[in-house]
């Protein structure tokens, strides 16, 4: 019973105290949008889209609206000075709470308005169903009232993914030390990688670019099976991702990342495997016809949470590939979570990416005419090749 009362007593603390944080943080964002108001110290407006999905009776529409920091396109050219500033602007960012957003699909109008933080959220019923034609969908978004002064006819658009009736299967992949060497289980480590480096010269894992649009190409050789990125990484790092997902020919897909910041507990409380579990479970529960292929890493939770989705979703997912990040004592996790699920899916650890995309040209996942191209890619990657410089920061 003591100890009972002992877990609650911590549970009531904890919850004081991150709503106090939150209040506060409340609190202070608002003393300093008025002051920056005040001041005339703003910056020009933007409006931020995410790219994501929806069926074809329904689209989902995700975005922010923000002061321009004047984030430019990376090149391998800028300075580690020039990195660093930008992933300030990132994080210091200036949302625009309450600012009115009109969007129009279907010659129908929709309003939408932004929270404390500056994002819109709509979940939009189209009059008609959607074609299932095309797997993109762009809708128009446009930024009609704002409590600070902004230039009239500030637009954009939002692209929507809808898988196609006839997609084979669909990919949800992790990122970081998935798709990009990161070191996110070393922290220093990590944050050179990161903050140091931009969207140019940060490197894919060796092949990924050619395995992954294997994947999409299927057996069907329709390219229409849909990618779905799911990654830890706050929402202020959107950009850098997206470009770099881009930037080195990897397919497009919806980026879910994670809410950063005090606000409604979420640095304190929503931790890597609820946030990768929720969006992962939001994906299966909206396409329930779909099986899927998950990729991620060991070097954090991805093995443990690909098991609780293949238990909670029986026969759904036809592959999981988990890149070693060579440590010991994950690998062990990773191992033993394999052979729990031996007689339900394949967990297959993985060096590199040959050897993922060996097992699946086997289990009729891709087609064995793409394994040269990924060895070829996987070459080039990783400075085999004359013509192409090796990077630092490239993965094995």
């Amino acid at each position: 019973m003591r100890f009972n009362r002992n877990v609650l007593d911590m549970a009531a603390w904890k919850k004081l105290f991150n709503d106090s944080t939150s209040i506060v943080e409340n609190q202070f964002d608002n003393l300093l949008f008025k002051l920056r108001k005040r001041l005339k110290l703003n910056d020009p407006l933007q409006i931020v889209t995410y790219r994501s999905y929806g069926t074809v009776n329904r689209l989902y529409i995700k975005g922010r609206v923000l002061e321009d920091k004047g984030i430019d396109a990376a090149t391998d050219r800028d300075t580690i000075f020039h990195n660093l500033v930008n992933m300030y602007h990132r994080f210091q960012s200036d949302e625009i709470p309450g600012a009115t957003l009109k969007v129009n699909f279907q010659e129908q109008e929709h309003t939408v308005i932004t929270d404390e933080e500056g994002y819109f959220m709509l979940n939009l019923a189209p009059e008609t169903p959607i074609s299932p034609t095309y797997m993109w969908h762009e809708i128009d978004v446009e930024l009609t009232d704002a409590p600070i002064e902004f230039q009239p006819g500030l637009s954009t658009q939002a692209q929507v993914l809808v898988p196609p009736a006839d997609a084979e299967y669909g990919i949800i992949s992790d990122i970081d030390d998935t798709i990009v060497h990161t070191s996110a289980t070393d922290v220093l480590a990590m944050s050179r990688k990161v903050f140091l480096h931009n969207a140019k010269t940060r490197m894919p894992f060796a092949g990924v670019s050619e395995f992954y649009k294997s994947l999409q190409l299927g057996r069907n050789g329709k390219r229409n099976n849909p990618f779905f990125y799911v990654s830890s990484s706050p929402w202020n790092m959107y950009d850098l991702l997206k470009d770099f997902l881009d930037l080195n020919q990897i397919p497009e897909g919806p980026l879910l990342l994670r809410d950063f910041g005090l606000q409604d507990n979420k640095f304190i409380s929503s931790g890597h495997m609820g946030h990768k579990f929720k969006e992962i479970e939001n994906i299966m529960l909206t396409y329930p016809l779909l099986n899927f292929v998950l990729i991620g890493d060991s070097g954090q939770e991805d093995p443990a949470i690909y098991r609780e989705i293949v238990k909670k979703f029986p026969g759904r997912v036809l592959a999981i590939y988990i890149r070693d990040v060579q440590l010991t004592d994950r690998e062990k996790i990773a191992m033993d979570i394999s052979a729990e699920l031996k007689d339900f899916v394949e967990l297959v650890i993985v060096d590199n990416t040959v050897e993922a995309a060996e097992h699946a040209a086997k289990s009729g996942l891709i087609y064995t005419q793409a394994i040269p191209e990924i060895e070829e890619d996987k070459k080039k990657d990783k400075g085999e090749i004359a013509g192409k410089e090796e990077v630092s920061i490239t993965g094995p």
